[in-house]
């Protein structure tokens, strides 16, 4: 029988191991934290009994899967809950653009802007099955469906700050560009506005959906999943060199998937590596960083928006000239005064997060890389811009410095969540031109990390790709 291990136990790591085991291999995961999931990890960090999830929180990519889907997780008892709203952007002014599965709600939200908006996103959301079978995958392949393909990467290329200017008022343009803002970087250059059209699409069809219990139900599933199909996974060990994993995996193993960043591969594979991809993953780009606040609250915020009552997610920046210029200063180092804050409230959908009348709220800003400095204030300022007297309700507060965040996972490096700078070279390209992305030009090892296409999200499709990869090599 052959063997693999796998290094990372994210859910890249985790469906890269699954793929593998389903074709045979004798699989060993190995994580160097004391519990496995990477960034779908769920914990209690204010009140006892108050589940917070620990980074990702919405899984729009995971319900929309390929392979996740092929899977049928549910059998291990993952549960998709969706809150009545899937994402709303709330204003100064009092209004707000909403996203959500039903499209009366978006259109009443957007005003004059409705059919705008709605022409922006019909070929994705008409053609989303389509779509996403070839957005999660490398740039570089054969499309099985060039048009839709081909209509997406049209509005893709341009610049997000060019693709609102389609919109008439405030409510169209802020709710695109807070989407947009996901991407973590500068929203005035060529692609970015792909991750926008790509979550917005999603939000549209499949939604936002939480996952029951917090997002490490996805991890239970995924590792109930690999345990049928007898792979093993190893916890508290942290991988250095390849040398290691000899005796890991009683000998040489014939694949290695290495679920780590770019500078994680530098320091395991090192000078096996060919020069040439050396170079470029010690070129790789890191991007701006996050700085997540998770609080306990009495009762609901006390949104100045009715419809915010009820979203799950909340985009929180103002205007979408604003979410611009703070996302062009974050990039340049420069910590905003008002930063662009992610708010989450899962409980709406999940009141199993919850403990009698205590809620969790979940929530981050957008920081310079490697920012040593204390976000707290400006993000409680953001929420309280938008929702007076939510202070008040305030309970407990944990925080998790960018620091803080690579020391959890070595993979966001400088506090970066995302793996990765999403550049237009990045976005296109990662974590380097080549033909396989996946391969790193030693025999039998693999990347499969977010920093692989199709890039950041809870989807596996990196681990699955990159997995099918060393499956063809050993033919």
């Amino acid at each position: 029988m052959s063997t693999a291990v796998v290094v990372g136990s994210g859910p890249n790591g985790l469906a890269g191991a699954i793929r593998l085991a389903q074709a045979g291999i004798d699989v060993t995961v190995v994580e160097a934290y004391d519990r496995p999931g990477g960034g779908t990890r769920t914990s209690e960090r204010t009140v006892p009994g108050v589940l917070h999830d620990d980074c990702a929180a919405f899984h729009p990519t995971g319900v929309a899967s390929p392979f996740f889907a092929s899977l049928g997780l549910e059998r291990h008892g993952l549960r998709w809950l969706w809150p009545e709203i899937d994402l709303a952007h709330p204003l100064d002014d009092g209004r707000a653009g909403v996203a959500a599965r039903d499209r009366e709600l978006t259109r009443r939200s957007l005003g004059d802007d409705a059919d705008r908006w709605d022409r922006l996103f019909a070929n994705a959301t008409g053609n989303f099955e389509a779509l996403i079978a070839e957005v999660f995958q490398p740039v570089v392949h054969v499309p099985r469906h060039p048009v839709v393909l081909g209509r997406f990467g049209i509005d893709a290329l341009q610049p997000a700050t060019w693709a609102v200017r389609r919109f008439q008022d405030d409510p169209a343009r802020a709710l695109f560009m807070g989407v947009a803002a996901h991407a973590f970087g500068r929203l005035d250059t060529p692609l970015s506005s792909s991750v926008g059209l790509m979550l917005t699409a999603a939000t549209h069809t499949v939604g936002w959906p939480v996952a029951e219990g917090g997002s490490e139900s996805i991890t239970r599933a995924l590792l109930a999943e690999l345990a049928e199909l007898g792979g093993k996974v190893v916890t508290g060990v942290r991988v250095t060199s390849l040398d290691q994993l000899r005796d890991l995996a009683g000998g040489r193993p014939d694949v290695v998937l290495l679920d780590t960043a770019p500078a994680g591969v530098l320091e395991i594979v090192g000078d096996t590596l060919p020069a040439r991809v050396r170079r470029a993953l010690g070129r790789y780009r890191y991007g701006p960083a996050a700085f997540k606040v998770d609080i306990a609250i009495e009762g609901d915020i006390p949104w100045t928006n009715e419809e915010c009552r009820r979203a799950g997610t909340l985009h929180l920046g103002g205007t979408a000239a604003e979410i611009a210029a703070i996302e062009k200063e974050t990039t340049r180092g420069v910590m905003a005064e008002r930063p662009f804050v992610l708010l989450g409230q899962q409980y709406l959908a999940d009141p199993t997060r919850s403990r009698g009348s205590v809620n969790p709220i979940y929530a981050y800003a957008h920081v310079p890389h490697a920012y040593d400095g204390d976000a707290t204030e400006a993000i409680l300022g953001q929420i309280e811009r938008f929702a007076p007297g939510f202070r008040e309700r305030i309970v407990a507060v944990s925080t998790r410095t960018p620091a803080e965040f690579e020391t959890y996972n070595p993979n966001w490096v400088g506090g970066d969540i995302s793996a990765g700078a999403n550049t237009a070279l990045q976005i296109a390209f990662r974590p380097r031109p080549a033909l396989d992305p996946y391969a790193l030009g030693v025999p039998g090892v693999y990347l499969c990390s977010s920093a692989t296409p199709p890039g950041g999200g809870v989807h596996g499709m990196g681990g699955f790709h990159a997995a099918e990869a060393a499956l063809k090599r050993l033919g």
